[in-house]
């Protein structure tokens, strides 16, 4: 099996030329023979970016997917090899509908038929790893029956592994091979790729979306039902909408797309600044928009293979460094990443600060339709080169959304003001976060804590103090008191906060 897909590789590289990329680009020289050769009445019309594209869709669904995940990093690529394969789609043929019975047999036990009280056998979608069929349960309940790919965990192992030793080679070969590190982008290619593979995980992404959004006016994610799940099996409720990208149809059912546009920035915003979990794969075909009933007018997420998330450190670094630039403070914008450890300490504050102004200000004050992030991103991360800054893989996921942000705004509203919508959204959630607001939520959240061992202490102080040399008990004082560390701060803060409160009202009266 490997050996044959090996030789597929090798004659569709050929057949696209992708061994002439890669001679031409031999550091050493002495393969430039071979070069030479290989062009031997061998001449194409079309951009090294295009024939590359042509290979990966003719390798099939995984190496496409690799592809789409590969044109996010822009920081590793030529601009005219990203653009290229950003325009991969999995434009991927559904597989039979007796393969798709034979997993819901496999899955359930059973016949599809007796799960379901209806089962449409056309699929209504089909992707690299799944597609999906409608059906109703039982109690009349219309559903979405995401079905996994049958055989490709196998697929997906094999071409993994040739992925590996392609980027091997290509860092033994190429000059760019050290500092573009392949074999780490195909490391984190495999992580997302096998999540993909389990659809119970699948599921429980889309039910804590679910929950995030419960009671928003802007987003609506579907309901999971949990009994029919299994790792290759997912049944969601049903959604009924409009593609995002079908603008036609959605001004002629009355939906106003300035307003959809304005949504969707504050949706991104809310995901990733006040949960840090957010769908990182927000391409059109994924995006939906409600034309009836309650939800009208509200966007529908589907698939939730891919889900991003980041930790407070990473949510308070961000919001740091947007803040600053819709302030144009970019000084504050070097200080974080040095601060951050993203550049090395040595890195002159001034230098950095004037490479960030270079970059950023010619895109303020100007609508969407007049700026490219894609460009935008690509010079920064050239000035990230510049000054050794290190690629966070923790904002991979946030890249490749902002930029399918980028193109959903520009469908929508180029006019949209993207710095007048934003900006008000994260100055509320800066001030959540440091102000007397956040004091309060953390002394609410750690409020049961308190009550289940600060009446604790008292008694075993007693103990201690009483002479008893208990381990036992001395371990369980260490434990309370490892535990109550940061409680205790909170209740030192919170007493704190209480005295200045009653000291200024009395102050206040006596006046």
């Amino acid at each position: 099996m490997r050996l044959f897909r090996l030789v597929k590789i090798i004659s569709v590289s050929l057949k696209y030329g992708l061994d002439q990329m890669v001679l031409s680009n031999e550091p050493t020289g002495r393969l430039a023979w071979l070069a030479r050769l290989s062009r031997f009445g061998r001449h194409y019309d079309e951009s090294s970016g295009a024939r590359l594209r042509q290979a990966l869709e003719s390798l099939g669904p995984i190496f496409v997917k690799f592809g789409q995940m590969l044109s996010t990093r822009r920081d590793l690529l030529p601009p005219d090899i990203a653009e290229e394969l950003a325009r991969l789609q999995d434009r991927v043929p559904p597989f039979s509908t007796a393969e798709a019975l034979a997993q819901l047999e496999a899955a359930y036990g059973k016949h599809a038929d007796e799960v379901f009280s209806r089962f449409e056998r056309e699929p209504v979608a089909s992707a690299s790893i799944a597609q999906v069929h409608f059906a109703e349960l039982p109690d009349g309940t219309e559903v979405a029956v995401k079905v996994l790919r049958p055989g490709i965990a196998p697929v997906i192992a094999h071409d993994l592994a040739l992925l590996d030793v392609a980027a091997t080679v290509l860092e033994k070969i190429w000059p760019e091979g050290r500092r573009l590190k392949p074999r780490e982008v195909v490391a984190e290619f495999s992580k997302y790729l096998r999540d993909e593979l389990d659809l119970m995980r699948e599921a429980a992404n889309c039910s804590q979306l679910r929950r995030n959004f419960k009671d928003s006016e802007l987003l609506v994610v579907p309901e999971v039902h949990w009994d029919w799940c299994t790792t290759n099996v997912m049944v969601m409720e049903r959604m009924k909408g409009i593609p995002i990208s079908r603008l036609d149809e959605l001004r002629a059912a009355g939906i106003d797309l300035k307003k959809l546009s304005r949504a969707g920035v504050e949706i991104f915003f809310t995901q990733v600044f006040r949960d840090g979990f957010f769908h990182a794969d927000m391409h059109p075909g994924n995006i939906f928009v409600a034309t009836d009933g309650p939800a009208r007018g509200r966007y529908i997420a589907l698939d939730f293979g891919i889900i991003g998330t980041l930790n407070d450190s990473d949510k308070k670094y961000l919001a740091t460094n947007f803040l600053a630039f819709f302030q144009r403070d970019y000084r504050r914008v070097a200080l974080a990443h040095i601060e951050a450890g993203w550049v090395p300490s040595h890195t002159r504050v001034d230098e950095f600060e004037g490479a960030i102004r270079a970059v950023c200000e010619p895109i303020f004050d100007r609508p969407l339709k007049d700026i490219s992030f894609g460009k935008t991103l690509l010079r920064l991360f050239q000035t990230a080169r510049r000054f050794e800054m290190e690629v966070q893989p923790q904002l991979v996921l946030l890249q490749k959304t902002l930029l399918n942000i980028e193109g959903l705004g520009r469908q929508l509203d180029p006019d949209l003001d993207l710095w007048k919508t934003a900006k008000p959204f994260l100055e509320r959630w800066m001030n959540e976060q440091i102000g007397w607001r956040a004091l309060i939520r953390h002394m609410k959240d750690e409020a049961p804590n308190w009550a289940a061992t600060l009446p604790q202490l008292p008694r075993l102080l007693h103990q201690v103090l009483d002479g008893r040399n208990d381990t036992a008990t001395h371990a369980e004082i260490l434990r309370l008191s490892t535990e109550n560390k940061r409680q205790t701060r909170w209740l030192a803060a919170g007493g704190a906060l209480v005295v200045i409160l009653v000291a200024l009202e009395a102050l206040r009266w006596l006046c």
